[in-house]
């Protein structure tokens, strides 16, 4: 849920920061804490300065170390001192960051209450991580005071057209697409070669068989040509489909927006 104020991207993924986002995670929950830094590990763009499960500890460290971080992921509820405790004592410094509320409470007030606190994002648990990532994104992209380059994180951008196109996240699908999509984009000799080899890696990665798979995939295409944007059907697929009687098959569906990521990367380069 989209708590701010901030103009909306003309067109997805234009711009990628030139600075890094400096993360503050604060939740009771190890786990999720553990999740965080684990997927951003590596990360050219995002860098998790400091874990937090105690809320005193962490208000202590967001007061006295604010050039650390840019961006504050918390949850409401913490030990000694909670989450909205927190956004309202950096409130009241003065101490403006971005922030993106993680919380399993989803009632009318909370949520109002969170909009009173400069928060941008409220996401109900569980999250996520690549949606999350997304919104961290965009937080930065409307921020005019942050420099820019002309390059894009195809994965963030791949999660999100995959969004558009009505594949939600929970399916299985959705992620084996969003494998196999980085897969063709990242290596050219894979294009003709889905079944035999792109998806035995997603197997391997996600302890499956290549069969399920495959399965999976269909399944989430199904859904998309129910539930997703015509209009951005037809301009990724073009008159190849005939959305009346078929479908494209899953190698269509992978290769068709790997090339287009390729091509729309080629043209930033060039």
């Amino acid at each position: 849920m989209y708590l701010g104020t901030g103009k909306n991207l003309e067109k997805r993924g234009n711009n990628t920061m030139n600075k890094m986002i400096n993360v503050v995670a604060i939740d009771d929950n190890e786990a999720v804490l553990g999740s965080v830094k684990k997927y951003f590990k590596g990360s050219e763009v995002v860098n998790v300065v400091k874990l937090f499960t105690d809320g005193r500890e962490a208000l202590d460290y967001l007061i006295n170390y604010t050039n650390e971080y840019n961006l504050l992921l918390i949850d409401i509820i913490l030990a000694n001192i909670d989450g909205i405790k927190i956004l309202e004592t950096l409130k009241e410094k003065g101490i403006e960051k971005k922030i993106i509320v993680l919380s399993s409470f989803k009632d009318d007030f909370s949520i109002k209450k969170i909009q009173t606190l400069n928060a941008s994002y409220y996401m109900l648990k569980p999250i996520d991580l690549s949606i999350l990532e997304s919104r961290m994104m965009e937080l930065f992209e409307v921020d005019h005071n942050i420099e820019y380059k002309g390059s894009i994180n195809v994965e963030v951008e791949v999660s999100s057209l995959l969004h558009d196109l009505g594949i939600p996240s929970h399916v299985r699908g959705y992620r084996y697409i969003r494998d196999g999509v980085m897969l063709l984009y990242e290596s050219s000799s894979l294009v003709n070669l889905v079944t035999k080899d792109v998806y035995p890696i997603i197997a391997e990665k996600y302890d499956t068989t290549s069969t399920r798979v495959e399965r999976a995939i269909r399944h989430a295409i199904e859904i998309s040509w129910m539930r997703g944007d015509i209009k951005l059907m037809e301009e990724l697929f073009g008159n190849s489909i005939d959305f009346d009687r078929s479908k494209p098959t899953n190698a269509e569906f992978l290769t068709t927006i790997a090339d287009k990521f390729k091509l729309y990367t080629k043209e930033l380069i060039g």
